[in-house]
């Protein structure tokens, strides 16, 4: 039988990107899964269970997106990486996982596809970062 909630279920990752939001808006400070319940429904007037708050936090810490500390009997929960760093280690990832050689494929189209001023700019990072990629000023090896 067809579950009849399918057709209110939120996007694939909203939920994730929410509760993510939701420890960035923290800044720095540890939340526990009531907290970001609390958090989600003042900013989305989401009514999520606190299970599906845990559910959502655990698979975030094995996915590497947020650290855990005991707090009691469960745990409280920070952020792993602003969300420039998070962004920036999904698309490593992305590339992590293209085929053996055609790693310098996927980087051309990347870059093929990108806008003008976006290409601008990662031609102006790059040419701030020696050959070697021990980094330069303030650019992308900082």
């Amino acid at each position: 039988m067809p579950d009849a909630s399918a057709s209110a279920r939120r996007p694939s990752g909203e939920l994730e990107a929410s509760v993510l939001a939701a420890l960035w808006a923290a800044n720095g400070r540890a939340l526990t899964p009531a907290d970001v319940q609390r958090e989600l429904v003042a900013a989305l007037g989401a009514d999520l269970a606190r299970t599906t708050v845990t559910t959502i936090l655990a698979r975030l810490h094995d996915k590497g997106s947020v650290s855990r500390t005991r707090a009691g009997r469960g745990y409280a929960y920070l952020p792993a990486q602003d969300p420039p760093g998070l962004a920036a280690r999904r698309m490593r990832t992305e590339l992590d996982k293209s085929a053996e050689g055609l790693r310098g494929t996927v980087l051309a189209r990347f870059v093929s596809e990108l806008d003008p001023d976006d290409e601008r700019l990662l031609r102006a990072l790059l040419a701030d970062v020696p050959p070697d990629g021990t980094g330069g000023g303030g650019g992308a090896g900082s």
